[in-house]
């Protein structure tokens, strides 16, 4: 049995997506949420879907060892960052080596970095007149959006398309690309 956290910070659709992938997997399981958003809709669709969610603060997750203490506790495999904004501290990427990862709503290397996520990129995409965009799926180290890169998908913009639309664009690859590649790299392990 492969275990897994998703960490979310937002609406939780990739969460979701994840969670109901999995849902018959008997050799996966969702064990939690965790948010630094209190009032993020993850929080809601993890239960409805019947699992738990912890909330933390910044100093909980950047200053103690508690998080990763909780990730080992509950002999967590694989730790997902599904729209969480927080850079991961140095103590959580190395209690977990590449077994972190994360999906960026973008092609990397471009667009990414502090400050870059959701609405921020697809604006900086459309400002930029790119023909393409996408996502990365990549692992985390201690700087943001710079891991390995594991996978990538693209959609094709066209000059009409505002933010709004590449964010439509890119979350449909988002939903069917994502939990695909988590489970290959849970049959690599």
């Amino acid at each position: 049995m492969k275990r897994i956290a998703i960490f979310a910070s937002g609406s939780g659709s990739n969460a979701e997506r994840i969670s109901t992938y999995f849902a018959e997997n008997q050799s996966v399981s969702i064990e939690f949420f965790l948010s630094n958003n209190p009032t993020a809709g993850v929080i809601e669709r993890g239960r409805r879907l019947g699992i738990p969610t912890v909330i933390f603060d910044k100093k909980t997750f950047s200053k103690t060892d508690k998080i990763v203490n909780l990730l080992q506790n509950q002999e967590i495999d694989l730790v997902i960052l599904a729209g969480f904004l927080w850079l991961i501290p140095e103590n959580l990427v190395k209690a977990f080596p590449n077994k972190i990862i994360n999906i960026h709503p973008a092609l990397l290397p471009k667009y990414g970095g502090k400050g870059m996520w959701g609405h921020f990129v697809h604006e900086a995409v459309v400002e930029a007149g790119e023909k393409e965009s996408g996502i990365t799926i990549h692992y985390v180290n201690e700087h943001y959006d710079e891991g390995k890169v594991i996978f990538q998908a693209t959609c094709e913009l066209v000059p009409t398309d505002t933010p709004d639309d590449v964010a439509r664009k890119v979350q449909a690859l988002e939903h069917i690309h994502f939990p695909v590649v988590i489970e290959s790299i849970i049959a690599e392990q």
